[in-house]
């Protein structure tokens, strides 16, 4: 895979496409629930690519997952090579946070679906693991739909 600074840009499949080299390359997907997210996994799947879906706590579909997106978390964690599902008792701050880092003591790179923004001082969010990526000296590619804006 080649190496790029953040510049956040349009999330389109051959951007996503450009994060690989050849199909059946790994690729590690954490948050599976929808939105833009759900679209670069099923990028990665449709080209080839491999799926560990890391989920912070045994509750976290019933707790977390809108009822729109049930249906696409349930086809994409049935679709991962691989799940993990994450001991704590609850979808947690703590449990995001766990399972970021999880996915970056697995990752051999980190394609991120971040604005750029800095953290937000609550842990846990795209932007502190983009910056623990980068400690770690993982490469990071930071992608951005084209006239998005974040959900608070």
């Amino acid at each position: 895979m080649r190496d790029r600074a953040h510049q956040p840009g349009p999330c389109r499949a051959a951007q996503a496409a450009a994060c690989f080299d050849g199909p059946g390359e790994g690729a590690l997907a954490g948050h599976v629930t929808g939105g833009q997210h759900a679209r670069l996994a099923k990028i990665v799947l449709d080209l080839g690519g491999h799926m560990v879906a890391v989920i912070p706590s045994p509750d976290y579909r019933q707790a977390k997952v809108e009822p729109d997106h049930a249906e696409t978390f349930d086809r994409l964690t049935a679709a991962a090579d691989e799940v993990l599902v994450l001991a704590h008792d609850t979808a947690s701050r703590h449990a995001y946070e766990d399972a970021n880092r999880t996915l970056l003591k697995r990752a051999d790179r980190l394609i991120a679906v971040w604005d750029g923004q800095p953290p937000t001082g609550r842990g846990g969010g795209t932007a502190d693991t983009v910056l623990e990526a980068r400690e770690a000296g993982l490469p990071v590619d930071a992608v951005w739909p084209t006239g998005a804006a974040r959900q608070n």
